[in-house]
């Protein structure tokens, strides 16, 4: 078994760090001060063919492999988390969604804009009353001839108010749960289609968030993405591909808090040393690179089954849920060596703690990983 980079997978990751540590890093503490995306950035990324990484190039991406896709999200999300999340969003849930399960004039129309950066998008399916429990929006879409008619609520969107266009899940039989839900394109200057920014968030605050609302929201047929009563499904897979993205960025975010760590461990001096040289401290920075290698192995595994086309649900929710959970202690462990310097946006640490805490709550929560993976375990599943 092969654990190497190959060549183009190599270069793809110089390119991007190169990148990422030049036009990404240098500016997220501003960015975060801000609490403001910087969206002329994702143009360039869109330029330099970061946008559209696994998507094909007759759609205007990159065609590579999900290995490639996941060294992109690691270097982004080493650099600036909330950067990570945009593109984890455009790349993950909405790009490769419509590649999945759109139509030809779709994949034509939306894809070559979204991977340019000409056009933002973002995945609408979480709702006041539906998050880890999807399949109980409350969003109603109804037919009237050759059109739907759409009213509903969204929250927590990440691109929400940024974005040029949306997948929108709607329900069509009220009470019929997963059944009878639908997905459609939905374009954000569409009439009685708004957006509002959700503020005070703890981290990701250059991340754009935002309320959707749809006011009578009238799209023609032609909008909808699959058949009716599949949209459970390609929320289903959707998902599956956006917590790829969040694990991957994830390590990312758990090797920038170990470099930083080591780097201060060597320069900070106590007790007339290096404070590297304690005990104590090697446990932390220890466990701390067997966190990274650990989860950068299980997102490589579960890039290696996508590539091979198979079924990818369970060593992505592993994936998922390890990253994530490593993040959190990376960053706590990276506070805890910087000591108080730690608690201070005067240096990394304290913003990568608060950035990564969302990621075991988005995209399926640490608790819902551990379900579906419990469910393959079993065969019985705690969700009904």
């Amino acid at each position: 078994m092969d654990f190497s980079l190959n060549a183009e997978q190599q270069m793809i990751q110089d390119a991007v760090r190169k990148f990422a540590r030049s036009e990404i890093l240098p500016y997220s503490r501003d960015w975060d001060h801000a609490g403001k995306f910087p969206r002329e950035l994702l143009t360039k990324m869109g330029s330099l063919g970061y946008l559209g990484v696994p998507i094909p190039e007759e759609y205007g991406g990159a065609g590579l492999d999900y290995i490639s896709e996941a060294i992109v999200f690691e270097e982004v999300g080493y650099a600036d988390s909330s950067v990570r999340t945009t593109l984890s969003v455009q790349m993950s849930l909405v790009e490769l969604t419509i590649l999945h399960w759109g139509s030809e004039a779709q994949k034509q129309h939306y894809l070559p804009k979204l991977c340019s950066g000409e056009w933002i998008g973002c995945f609408g399916l979480t709702e006041p009353n539906a998050g880890s429990d999807a399949a109980n929006i409350a969003t109603s879409a109804r037919r009237e001839g050759d059109e739907w008619l759409l009213n509903g609520q969204k929250v927590w969107i990440s691109n929400g108010t940024i974005a040029d266009m949306a997948i929108i899940f709607a329900q069509t039989q009220p009470g019929s749960k997963s059944k009878g839900m639908v997905a459609f394109l939905v374009d954000a200057n569409t009439p009685g289609y708004s957006a509002r920014k959700m503020t005070g968030k703890l981290g990701l605050k250059a991340s754009d968030t935002g309320e959707l609302f749809l006011d009578n929201v009238r799209v023609p047929d032609s909008a909808r993405l699959g058949e009716v009563g599949q949209g459970f499904k390609i929320a289903m897979s959707a998902l599956d591909n956006g917590r790829y993205g969040v694990a991957s960025g994830c390590v990312g975010s758990a090797q920038h808090a170990l470099d930083a760590s080591v780097a201060y461990a060597k320069e900070r001096i106590a007790f007339n040393r290096p404070i590297a040289g304690f005990q104590l401290v090697q446990d932390m920075l220890a466990q701390m690179k067997v966190n990274v290698e650990a989860a950068r192995l299980l997102v490589y595994q579960a890039g290696w089954v996508k590539n091979q086309g198979q079924k990818s649900t369970i060593p992505v929710s592993i994936a998922k849920y390890y990253a994530t959970e490593i993040a959190k202690q990376n960053a706590d462990m990276a506070i805890q060596i910087h000591g108080g310097y730690g608690y201070s946006d005067e240096y990394v640490p304290e913003r990568l703690w608060r950035d990564v805490r969302v990621a075991s709550l988005y995209e399926g929560t640490s608790q819902i990983q551990k379900l579906i993976i419990g469910r393959d375990l079993t065969g019985i599943s705690a969700f009904e």
